[in-house]
């Protein structure tokens, strides 16, 4: 298993790139209610942690989606770039960015209680429920 390396990536139209230098290379989905209705179907992503940066910045746009996280989008294309923790400036990132996916490999699942009926993947995957997953990540320090 690869460790963490260095990737990069852009939007649809091209106007907004980015360089990621910790690029964790296990994929997630989530099957949260948000994650499915921002992207039409879970989202699938890799943590960059916070040593991101973007070129063409003018071109993000930032939806607070909670008090905890928020999403980002090109404003010109509508291309989803990044669900990042407010606090730490960790950034999940689209798998489906990346100019090399070759190094990443599918292997967890949170929100798996929200997850409908109507799809599921093959691979063997650990998993978290919702409240697993605010336990983690949403509760107070």
């Amino acid at each position: 298993m690869p460790n963490d390396s260095e990737g990069s990536g852009s939007c649809l139209c091209g106007k907004v790139s980015f360089k990621a230098k910790q690029v964790n290379p296990h994929i997630g989905a989530c099957h949260c209610g948000m994650c499915r209705k921002w992207s039409g179907a879970p989202l699938m992503a890799v943590d960059c942690g916070d040593d991101v940066t973007f070129a063409g910045e003018e071109n993000i746009s930032v939806y607070h989606s909670s008090d905890w996280a928020e999403r980002g989008f090109c404003s010109n294309c509508g291309t989803h770039l990044f669900y990042r923790l407010k606090e730490s400036k960790q950034h999940m990132m689209p798998v489906g960015l990346f100019d090399d996916n070759s190094q990443f490999v599918f292997d967890h699942q949170i929100f798996i209680d929200r997850k409908p009926d109507f799809y599921s993947f093959s691979n063997h995957t650990s998993n978290m429920t919702e409240a697993e997953v605010f336990e983690k990540y949403a509760s107070p320090s």
